[in-house]
């Protein structure tokens, strides 16, 4: 496989895998936004702007910060680099580019996902912003669904290493931002408005239910952040998000040849995950322990380009 080839595959997975999250980034708040009979409004889209690294750009705009206009940038922008309709869009033209390597259904599922969105010029209220978010989480649901029914060779696994290492971001992204930002000045740590916040970081990785699963005890920050982190069981953790990098890059290896510096970074990045414990986390600081996560994980991504030649 051509190395650009390798290149757009990769970047193709991060894309969708950012326009999901975003996704249901914008309809956690949404729906935390309902809540604000308590004052959670502006501090929950400040935070969602916060959590994709959107903060600064959107205040550039001049806008004021409202429920409309900032799920309207997150969702349509097309000044928003990471906005869905941009993340789609380079999505599509990367699978332009590569199109004999992706089946007729990955291809569909990306081209049906822009087209969706592509004349849109507003999200619309509550419940249309909703609404569109969960038509555009079918369609890329329809493309991790052929993803995973494609044939094991090159062309699959660097799909797949895009978004693993795309998920892995966004998960500690997400904890990093409710853990220092979301929570109102005045209000109680796990007082009401906590707990709905922290019960819609659950919704915003589909992992309510599993909480339950794992934790009889009831929902607490701390038992939240070891899901998240440190529960290999949990898809979208940062433990499984590390693992399943390692995984790919073994079958690369195997399929390419090529193994390095990132096969190193990603195995040694395991072991210490798995020899973390959640106490360990919290006592020598949470937001340093996901700051680091994050540079590791922007390094790891730089050296997988350069094992693969990508550039």
């Amino acid at each position: 496989m051509l190395a650009r080839t390798a290149s757009w595959l990769y970047w193709i997975g991060r894309y969708m895998e950012r326009a999901e999250f975003t996704g249901r980034l914008v309809e956690a708040t949404v729906r935390l936004d309902a809540l604000s009979a308590r004052p959670a409004g502006t501090g929950a889209w400040e935070s969602a702007l916060s959590v994709a690294a959107a903060g600064e750009d959107f205040a550039a705009t001049g806008q004021s910060i409202t429920p409309s206009s900032v799920a309207n940038y997150l969702t349509l922008a097309e000044e928003n680099a990471n906005s869905i309709r941009s993340c789609l869009y380079n999505a599509r033209m990367n699978g332009r580019a590569v199109r004999t390597a992706l089946t007729r259904e990955a291809w569909e599922s990306i081209n049906r996902a822009w087209l969706g969105l592509r004349d849109r010029s507003a999200t619309g209220g509550s419940q249309a912003t909703i609404n569109l978010v969960e038509e555009l989480k079918a369609e890329i649901r329809g493309f991790e669904g052929a993803m995973h029914r494609m044939l094991r060779q090159e062309s699959h696994w660097f799909l797949r290493l895009g978004a693993a290492i795309e998920r892995a971001d966004n998960t500690a992204r997400l904890i990093d931002v409710k853990y220092h930002l979301i929570l109102p000045e005045g209000e109680e740590v796990g007082g009401l408005v906590d707990r709905d916040q922290w019960g819609t970081i659950l919704q915003t990785v589909s992992a309510n239910t599993a909480f339950r699963w794992l934790y009889s005890e009831g929902l607490s920050p701390g038992r939240v952040v070891e899901m998240l982190t440190l529960r290999p069981e949990l898809p979208r953790s940062l433990a499984a998000c590390v693992s399943e990098v390692v995984t790919i890059l073994d079958a690369l290896g195997r399929q390419t040849g090529r193994q390095g510096e990132a096969d190193r970074m990603a195995r040694l990045r395991q072991k210490r995950t798995a020899e973390t414990k959640v106490d360990q986390i919290i006592r020598g600081g949470l937001h340093e322990y996901l700051k680091a996560f994050i540079t590791e994980n922007r390094l790891l991504s730089g050296a997988i380009s350069s094992q693969f030649r990508f550039d």
